[in-house]
């Protein structure tokens, strides 16, 4: 059960990048997000209205459940969007894959867990990858202020990403279910980005053109409803670290789909940044092995 979730989180999510991108345009970047997790959310209210197995949830739940939408739902596609407008989505996916690193050191400074040795070392490969991916973009003059600023906002994408975990896991140890918190987060989430579109003046509008409502279906059924549904069930069950080693496949197979998609062109700095990236999260997860005690001399 765990490896058909971790396939269908992989499969889901190394694909909306691209939906991702195809959502920029005449709508602004807010309301698109709000739009697809008011979908989201009216759908997952629904099945459990129908299946009657909407939880109740009192005062502390509720407000989980408004931080879970906050980071999860509102404050990180912000950032994922925009960044998405100046650097391509392939190599926003590979930042994405970081949140293995960054949720283990949330679970340091949140929960108290020591960090291992491997971890440090993953951290270390990482960094260098990512380095290695946007070498052509920071060593010439592509390496404009929109480029790093998009890099800065990826990154700040995935730290709220992984506080989102650390929320969900501890809604699920309570023994809220991921369906019904993920509805209430999608709604306090839609709810957050409407107020902020009504403050800031942002206009309400909507294509109603086959790319942008496909793109929306997209986001809002496979990639929020069941992409998100099946990752935080992972979390519960596996531990937020754990489950966020999914996140090493996404950048295979967004960066292979922005081959075709959007012209991204693999180079041998890029393939090696990509290795080193992946490896660095294989090392943050492998588990370290058990030390045989000391046998006393004389005894066997």
């Amino acid at each position: 059960m765990n490896l058909s979730l971790y396939l269908l989180t992989v499969l889901i999510w190394g694909t909306t990048w691209i939906a991702l991108k195809l959502q920029l345009g005449e709508v602004a970047i807010p309301l698109s997000i709000a739009y697809r997790f008011s979908l989201a959310a009216a759908v997952l209210f629904v099945i459990l209205l129908l299946s009657r197995r909407l939880q109740p949830l009192d005062r502390r739940g509720q407000l989980l459940c408004l931080a879970q939408g906050l980071c999860l739902f509102c404050v990180n596609f912000m950032c994922f969007y925009t960044a998405s407008q100046w650097i391509p989505s392939g190599l926003v996916a590979v930042i994405f894959s970081t949140a293995t690193l960054w949720n283990a050191l949330n679970a340091r400074v949140f929960m108290g867990r020591r960090i291992a040795a491997n971890v440090l070392a993953g951290g270390a490969l990482g960094l260098l990858g990512l380095g290695l991916l946007f070498w052509p973009e920071l060593a010439h003059h592509e390496a404009s202020r929109e480029t790093l600023l998009g890099i800065g906002l990826a990154v700040l994408g995935t730290l709220c990403f992984s506080a989102g975990n650390l929320l969900s896991s501890l809604q699920q140890q309570a023994g809220l279910r991921p369906l019904t918190t993920n509805a209430w987060g999608m709604f306090y989430g839609a709810l957050l980005l409407l107020a902020y579109c009504l403050v800031s003046g942002v206009p309400f509008t909507f294509e109603a053109n086959t790319r942008y409502i496909g793109s929306l279906l997209y986001l809002a059924i496979p990639g929020s409803v069941i992409g998100f549904t099946a990752y935080l069930t992972l979390v519960g069950r596996m531990g937020p670290e754990r489950a966020a080693y999914c996140t090493v496949l996404f950048p295979v197979v967004a960066l292979n789909i922005s081959v075709f998609v959007e012209g991204y062109q693999w180079t041998l700095p890029a393939l090696l940044g990509l290795g080193l990236v992946m490896l660095g999260n294989v090392l943050v997860f492998r588990q370290p092995k058990p030390v045989a005690p000391a046998v006393a001399p004389g005894r066997a």
